[in-house]
């Protein structure tokens, strides 16, 4: 899921970072705990994600799968041109297999992230 995700950051598609979260998802974006629930609000974050300049890598740490949930963690940077991490940290994520087979985000929580490192 998270290599998955750099990549569609990396190209731009907001619609298909999107495509990723169920309906009623919810996306924490710091550690505040406050966030965005549901599609609609987690467009426009998506999309100020999508505008950040550099190249996002995520590498997952560890995935426990249980019947159709799993708890994820991974690592990511957001890389300029000359190597410079703009923006760094963890994720932790909750997906759930969907009745096709594919896994979607049912709560995102990329709060543990840093600028600059």
């Amino acid at each position: 899921m998270n290599e998955t995700f750099a990549a569609i950051r990396n190209s731009g598609d907001v619609g298909a970072l999107l495509a990723l979260f169920e309906e009623d998802a919810c996306l924490l974006v710091d550690a505040s705990g406050s966030g965005f629930a549901g599609k609609a609000a987690i467009a426009g974050e998506l999309e100020r994600l999508a505008r950040m300049p550099g190249t996002m890598t995520s590498t997952n740490t560890f995935c426990v799968e249980h019947g159709d949930l799993a708890l994820l963690r991974a690592d990511f940077a957001i890389v300029n041109e000359e190597g410079f991490t703009l923006y760094s940290g963890s994720t932790a994520e909750i997906v759930r297999r969907q009745t096709d087979g594919t896994w979607l985000y049912v709560i995102d929580h990329a709060g543990a992230s840093r600028y600059g490192t």
